[in-house]
């Protein structure tokens, strides 16, 4: 899977060293942002709790979106390295289908607060960078129709290929709806019950 990113300028040029700062900056942002929100965070606040001055931030990062970046990108590099594995599994389309869509939905009741972070603060990146955010949900989207394709081929789902995309979509729309919908949802469904239910629902329109 292709995995284009934006480059992030950096004044430092040690790679291992890019890595474990923004690292340490990733961690620092998503809990300020989950308990202040994007606009309400600073980078020197971002800096502190990361352990390094503000100099020192901005060796790594230019802008404070570029933090936000970078935690976007982190969230989905998590989603799609706990997907993927699906793919390897030697069993029929239909049995990955389930197995991925069980993952998917752990992973959003896990990941929630990650999630939401993602989905309210994103439209604060520039255009061209939330290209690139947008295009990584594609990415992830595209397991699930390649999974999809998977049963299509091997005669275990029954279902027009050309429709396979959308169905992808619809899957992970219904992830995202138990950490959108979870206030309500939950009053209501055990997360096992919720993922037992959608998946009935998903395979009763591909059978």
């Amino acid at each position: 899977m292709t995995d284009p990113k934006k480059k992030i300028p950096s004044l430092v040029k040690d790679q291992r060293l890019i890595q474990k700062r923004r690292e340490q900056m990733i961690e620092a942002a998503v809990s300020l942002f989950i308990e202040k929100g994007f606009h309400k965070t600073t980078t020197r606040e971002i800096a502190a709790k990361a352990g390094f001055s503000i100099g020192t931030l901005y060796e790594y990062i230019q802008s404070k979106e570029d933090v936000l970046y970078l935690v976007c990108d982190a969230i989905h590099q998590e989603l799609e390295e706990r997907l993927m594995p699906v793919l390897k599994e030697e069993t029929s389309g239909r049995e990955s289908l389930v197995l991925a869509i069980r993952r998917l939905f752990e992973i959003m009741d896990h990941m929630q607060d990650q999630i939401l972070i993602i989905y309210q603060e994103a439209k604060s990146l520039p255009a061209d960078t939330l290209k690139y955010v947008l295009n990584r949900e594609e990415q992830i989207t595209a397991i699930f129709e390649q999974v999809l394709k998977k049963g299509i081929e091997d005669g275990s789902i029954d279902m027009n290929p050309k429709e396979a995309k959308l169905m992808a979509h619809n899957i992970m729309v219904l992830g995202e709806m138990w950490v959108f919908r979870r206030w309500a949802l939950a009053k209501r469904f055990t997360l096992e019950e919720y993922i037992e239910k959608q998946i009935s629902l998903i395979l009763s329109q591909i059978s």
